[in-house]
C-alpha cells in the first residue's frame, strides 16, 4: 500500500510547480552539461562529467519522490468549525508569556521557521484536538513548557 502524503492546496501546487522546473528545466540543463563534459574526452577523469551525472541522479529520484508524493496526495482541508485543533488549523498559543502562531500541516510542508509545524512534530502531535484555553505540556531538552491555546483558525 503507497504511503499517504497529507498535503495542503498550497503545498500541492508548489509541488507540482516544483515538478515542472525539474523536469522541463533542470533535467534538460543537466543533460547538456553531461554532453559538454562528455565532449572533452576520457570520461575517467573527468570531474566536471561525474558531477553533472551525480546531479542527474539526484534529480531524477527527486523528480520520482514528488511524482509519488501528487500520485498518494491527500489534500488538508482546514475544519471551519475551529473548535478543536485539526491538522489544516491555525493555532496561536502563549509560550512563557508569548503569543507564537502555528499551522499546523503534514510533514512535507512542514517549515518552523516560517511558523509552519507538522502534524507528526512533539508540538504539532501535542495540539492535535486541543481546545481554546485548553494547555498542553512539551518536554523539551531545556525543560517543560507550557503551551496554552488562545485561538484556533
Amino acid at each position: 500500500m503507497s504511503k499517504k502524503y497529507l498535503l495542503t492546496q498550497e503545498g500541492l501546487a508548489k509541488l507540482n510547480e516544483e515538478l515542472k522546473y525539474l523536469i522541463n528545466d533542470k533535467r534538460k540543463e543537466v543533460i547538456e552539461r553531461i554532453r559538454e563534459a562528455a565532449a572533452h574526452g576520457d570520461l575517467s577523469e573527468n570531474a566536471d562529467y561525474a558531477q553533472a551525472r551525480e546531479e542527474q541522479s539526484f534529480i531524477e529520484g527527486r523528480i520520482q519522490e514528488i511524482e509519488d508524493m501528487v500520485k498518494n496526495a491527500e489534500i488538508i482541508t482546514a475544519s471551519t468549525q475551529h473548535n478543536n485543533v485539526t491538522i489544516g488549523s491555525t493555532v496561536t498559543v502563549q509560550v512563557n508569556g508569548a503569543d507564537k502562531t502555528y499551522t499546523i500541516v503534514g510533514s512535507n510542508e512542514a517549515n518552523p521557521l516560517e511558523g509552519r509545524i507538522s502534524n507528526e512534530s512533539i508540538v504539532g502531535k501535542a495540539l492535535l484536538g486541543k481546545k481554546i484555553g485548553d494547555t498542553v505540556t512539551i518536554t523539551a531538552p531545556a525543560g517543560d513548557m507550557e503551551y496554552k491555546i488562545t485561538a484556533i483558525n
